[in-house]
């Protein structure tokens, strides 16, 4: 009978474990941190086809007015395409709220300045003829791999609602395994 017990005890044990286990991975996965595999080569070469990343979801949470933090130019962001929510996307951004984004000759200036970019290679042209006035939600993002992305120049404005995180770590390869840091001119 003491056999029985211990084994009973074990099972209910073993079986809250796991139930909290789970719970709280739940609670991570679904508010915290989400996985995102990058597909295409529109982010390379900072980003590349296959790479594994997780994205930190609370960094630009909103709960009603107030928001946790706000994306910032530079950052390298996970969102809904706007065309089709059920895609994601990866870019960074080029335009906050209130910007004037102007691209002409290759050339990108932000409220007439030029845009300083130096996680890409400086003979790297960004095509296409942009003038674009941004609204109190709206973000202007690019793919690093100009010739290669579908982003803002091709189908407009990203909305803040569609962002889901910031770019946080990346996971995969093993050879580039580490945290995205802001400071890394080149995300290599």
């Amino acid at each position: 009978m003491e056999t029985l017990k211990k084994i009973w005890q074990f099972i209910y044990e073993t079986g809250k474990t796991i139930l909290v286990s789970l719970a709280v991975v739940l609670v991570v996965r679904s508010f915290i941190v989400q996985p995102f595999y990058v597909r295409g080569a529109s982010m390379e070469p900072n980003f590349e086809d296959g790479e594994y990343l997780i994205i930190n979801e609370i960094v630009y949470t909103c709960v009603k007015s107030h928001c946790a933090g706000m994306p910032e130019r530079g950052d390298v962001i996970v969102f809904r395409y706007p065309l089709d929510p059920s895609e994601y996307f990866i870019k960074r951004v080029i335009g906050l709220p209130g910007d004037t984004i102007d691209i002409d000759a290759g050339t990108i200036t932000v409220n007439g300045k030029e845009l300083e970019e130096p996680y890409l290679d400086p003979y790297l042209e960004t095509y296409g003829k942009v003038h674009i006035s941004l609204g109190s939600d709206e973000f202007y993002v690019l793919g690093d791999n100009r010739s290669a992305s579908s982003d803002s120049r091709r189908w407009g404005v990203l909305n803040r609602r569609n962002i889901v995180g910031k770019v946080w770590l990346r996971g995969w390869p093993p050879d580039r395994v580490g945290v995205i840091s802001d400071e890394d001119p080149i995300l290599r």
